[in-house]
């Protein structure tokens, strides 16, 4: 065991102390919230940069200014504690006042993704019930689609929030930047009364079955992953930049990235979407010290031209998850890294795992009760004995992660109760406990000295589940809608891996309709190109005479998964949809090449 690493391991022994006494569970009845926390920074440093976004920067007190201008022309509309709005817009400042405007009124903000359309979309506002919509300009055509089927009063519950001033507000939504202008700039006292218990915001996660379902997050779980990733993670300071490009809909972006910034002071450089060519030089320019981080976005790095000056940036400290071990040492060395503060965990889960020590290649460690459990990956399926219990994995191979439920790890769940069941483990070790499925196989890792601390590596994700272009994709979501298509009487739908790429890309097996002979591959492209994001449509295409199920009618998977599109494998005729194709075509052996090359763009 190197002295050196021991040495480094023992420095953090102080502020892991300090973390523990700060992050020790508030009560839930608490008056707290991420706006008070909003509210702090405009009183103790009012001038410091908050956000900077294509050219604006707004300062501490200027943004809780907005904030509240927001919440008081809300507030005039009836909408109050409890109360739910959708908000469905890009990364911005206007995204960030909004939700800080709700949490001040102690409403819950339901966080759209952007790129829903159609069916989720509508599922994702009425779900929540919501009263509000707050749209950007820039999401405007999409919610016009579908704003018939919301039951909310046209003119009186959409808000419009401007963008680039190309286009003026519908004439069902309200000018919220006009209705906002006159408001007050003072701090509602609402604001006093929002508790730690009370629900802060939606996060949606496809989950495991059917349509998104919105994790709820409270007040306390956001305000201590925040305080673990300012404090423990990314080891913030108010004059830090940080440089976050990530989606704001999702829980790395919003709670880890935001969130720090919030807790510590510091400012963030917000990008409306990521661009990894210009990366290198906006770090230089926004002189950012810190970025938050998912494992394809380094990727995308990775194959970018090496300036051979990549590591000459104020930037020195990362935080994120998905980086993988296979280019970790690699992107560790080309951008200069000195920290890279790992994390796992889900929207909805009740705790995650965190790389404090800045170990290499590893998600951390935790302080909750975790057990990995054996699991038949080919037949989808946990590992029992004889008594019907889980079985705990060997060190170091892959298991499924649990995560004990308790008063100190609260699974919060999904807005539906049913849902949320569904999340949970009874009686798997022993009767009455009860415990949170991760669905992903994680294994234990060496990490040398570690104070005692057990150390994981992410494996995969498992069950009708997997993640592709930083998205969570659900199987039977895609599979239903799919189904709906005249040429298709089932659908069957997994990931599968693509050389050079991160995640598993869609893949559905097709049986055709009684009296189909071919698929109609104009018309299906049209229906999933309409139906489904981007990052949910099968890039294949498997067409089979017959499904095989189980016993009790679950279709099998494993055989699928394991010959993927393998066209020495695979008799049956198979088609692609390439990166920027808005087409399915015969996958050929020559494509078949560039893909397996990782030459084909994925």
């Amino acid at each position: 065991m190197a002295i050196a690493d021991v040495a480094r391991t023992l420095a953090h022994i102080p502020l892991l102390l300090k973390l523990k006494k700060e992050l020790e569970p508030k009560p839930l009845e608490l008056r707290h919230s991420i706006a008070a926390e909003v509210a702090r920074n405009a009183a103790e440093h009012p001038e410091r940069a908050a956000y900077s976004f294509e050219g604006t920067v707004i300062n501490w007190r200027d943004f809780n200014a907005l904030a509240n201008r927001y919440a008081h022309t809300f507030a005039a509309h009836g909408l109050g504690r409890g109360d739910t709005a959708s908000l469905f817009m890009e990364n911005r400042i206007e995204f960030l006042a909004a939700i800080i405007a709700l949490n001040k009124l102690g409403a819950v903000a339901g966080l759209i993704n952007t790129n829903l359309t159609g069916r989720p979309l509508t599922h994702c506002i009425t779900t929540t019930e919501s009263k509000l919509c707050i749209v950007g300009e820039e999401r405007v055509a999409a919610l016009n689609e579908v704003k018939s089927e919301l039951g909310l009063a046209e003119g009186r519950d959409y808000f419009f929030v401007p963008d680039q001033g190309a286009d003026a507000p519908p004439n069902w939504a309200r000018n919220l930047a006009a209705e906002a202008e006159a408001a007050s700039t003072d701090n509602p006292q609402s604001q006093q009364e929002t508790t730690l218990g009370d629900t802060a915001m939606y996060i949606f996660t496809s989950g495991t079955t059917g349509l998104p379902k919105a994790a709820v997050m409270s007040n306390r779980r956001y305000l201590t992953t925040a305080t673990l990733a300012a404090r423990g993670g990314l080891r913030l300071k108010p004059e830090n930049r940080i440089y976050n490009c990530l989606p704001l809909y999702h829980a790395t972006g919003l709670v880890v990235g935001v969130g720090a910034g919030i807790i510590s002071g510091a400012s963030t450089f917000v990008r409306r979407k990521f661009s990894a060519s210009r990366f290198v030089d906006e770090l230089r320019e926004q002189g950012a010290t810190h970025f938050i981080y998912i494992g394809e976005l380094c990727r995308y790095l990775m194959h970018t031209p090496d300036g051979g000056r990549d590591a000459d940036t104020p930037l020195h400290t990362m935080m994120g998850n998905g980086l993988r071990p296979d280019i970790w040492m690699d992107f560790k060395k080309r951008f200069g890294m000195k920290r890279i503060a790992e994390l796992y965990g889900a929207s909805e889960g009740n705790a995650g795992f965190l790389n404090f020590l800045n170990k290499d290649c590893t998600i951390g460690t935790t302080t909750f009760p975790v057990k990995l459990v054996e699991y038949n990956v080919h037949d989808d399926e946990i590992v029992r004995d004889a008594n019907g219990r889980c079985i705990e994995a060997a060190p170091g191979t892959p298991g499924l992660g649990l995560i004990q439920v308790d008063e100190n790890a609260r699974f919060e769940g999904y807005t539906s109760s049913e849902a949320t069941e569904k999340k949970v483990l009874r009686g798997a070790f022993e009767d009455g406990d009860c415990w949170f499925n991760t669905g992903d196989l994680l294994r234990t890792v060496d990490v040398g000295f570690s104070l005692g601390f057990t150390h994981y590596q992410f494996v995969d994700r498992v069950g009708d589940t997997f993640r592709w272009k930083s998205e969570n994709v659900s199987t039977n979501e895609v599979g239903e809608i799919l189904n709906m298509h005249p040429d298709v009487r089932i659908a069957n739908v997994y990931g599968v891996e693509v050389p050079g790429a991160d995640g598993r890309a869609g893949m559905a097996a097709l049986v055709l309709a009684e009296g189909k002979d071919t698929l109609d591959i104009d018309t299906f492209s049209a229906h999933v190109n309409k139906e489904l994001p981007a990052y949910a449509r099968p890039v294949f295409l498997r067409i089979q005479k017959d499904l095989d199920v189980t016993g009790t009618f679950k279709l099998v998977k494993g055989d699928l998964r394991e010959q993927a599109y393998d066209l020495d494998k695979v008799e049956d005729p198979l088609f692609v949809m390439l990166p920027g194709e808005s087409t399915y075509q015969a996958l050929t052996a020559d494509i078949a090449a560039r893909i397996a090359g990782a030459q084909a763009g994925f």
